[in-house]
């Protein structure tokens, strides 16, 4: 009997168990490669979060919630304003932009092999990268201009037009992720195209429309540099649609590039209120994310 061939299954096992050990070695590698990697994405946010309860959380009292401002040299004061002025710019922005970017958004998604569908895709993609000072330009030479001044109406443009693209986006995603089967059951029972999409499958897709809806708004509601060039701030309670308007991010921006101390500080308190609003928001996005088509 040859000697060789009774030592080729043993040879055989050996090599497969180097083998199964550089394997593991290589998956081990990569595991920790890629938990250091996904502890990078965190560390920043959670430093963000030190820093500013450290610069910030000192400054916020009652009076940060309900008082205006203070003038240059007074101590304390708030920005009342400010949280007010978000909420409205926010609210216009949504108002004027969600129910656009919803029906771009079941039209791509019902409708998406048109030429027109092609166009508005990818003028929704592009208008996603396009920088937020080039919105903000924008809206003042064909509002503020126009207008012949800042105003909370040409601040909510400007923040429906950054939002506009995002929720188009999402909205086309959502409805396309919806069941075929309920289309299918739709037109079973005699509706129209239109009528099951609006009657069956968009409110099948509502909760992720809804995620999608959240996020964008949280995400517009820190934007500085469109509004700038539209809202401009104002440092007294307003609410008009022609008039000047204050806002968080253009308080923090005020303040952070002032010489004052004190209003660093509020900068900071400031701050530390927007990213909690947002990281609010974002987490009751996250709530809603679930799979609606699971069987009960």
């Amino acid at each position: 009997m040859n000697t060789s061939t009774l030592g080729r299954p043993v040879d055989t096992d050996e090599k497969a168990s180097a083998l199964r050990r550089r394997r593991n070695r290589f998956n081990r590698i990569m595991l920790t490669l890629t938990g250091v990697c996904a502890v990078v994405v965190v560390v920043p946010l959670l430093l963000i979060f030190y820093y500013l309860m450290v610069a910030g959380a000192g400054s916020i009292n009652l009076d940060f919630f309900t008082q205006l401002p203070a003038p240059v040299g007074e101590p304390g004061g708030g920005m009342a304003n400010a949280l007010l002025g978000t909420m409205f710019l926010v609210l216009l922005a949504g108002a004027i932009g969600i129910p656009i970017a919803v029906g771009a958004g079941v039209f791509l998604a019902e409708d998406g092999r048109s030429p027109l569908a092609t166009v508005v895709r990818f003028t929704a993609d592009v208008m996603n990268g396009i920088p937020s000072i080039v919105v903000g330009i924008f809206v003042w030479a064909w509002v503020v201009v126009w207008m012949g001044r800042f105003s909370l109406l040409a601040g909510g443009i400007a923040l429906a037009v950054m939002l506009i693209p995002m929720v188009t986006r999402t909205t086309e995603e959502m409805v396309r992720l919806v069941p075929k089967e309920l289309r299918e059951g739709g037109v079973a029972l005699g509706f129209t195209r239109w009528r099951t999409t609006l009657g069956i499958v968009l409110p099948a897709a509502r909760s992720g429309i809804l995620t999608g809806v959240l996020v964008a708004l949280a995400r517009i509601a820190g934007e500085t540099a469109p509004l700038l060039f539209t809202a401009f701030g104002n440092p007294f309670w307003e609410w008009r649609l022609n008039e000047p308007i204050s806002a968080l991010p253009l308080l923090i921006y005020q303040y952070a590039i002032s010489p004052y101390d004190e209003w660093h500080r509020l900068a900071w308190a400031a701050a530390l209120v927007l990213i909690g609003l947002v990281l609010a928001v974002s987490l009751a996005s996250r709530f809603l994310i679930r799979n609606p088509y699971r069987q009960r």
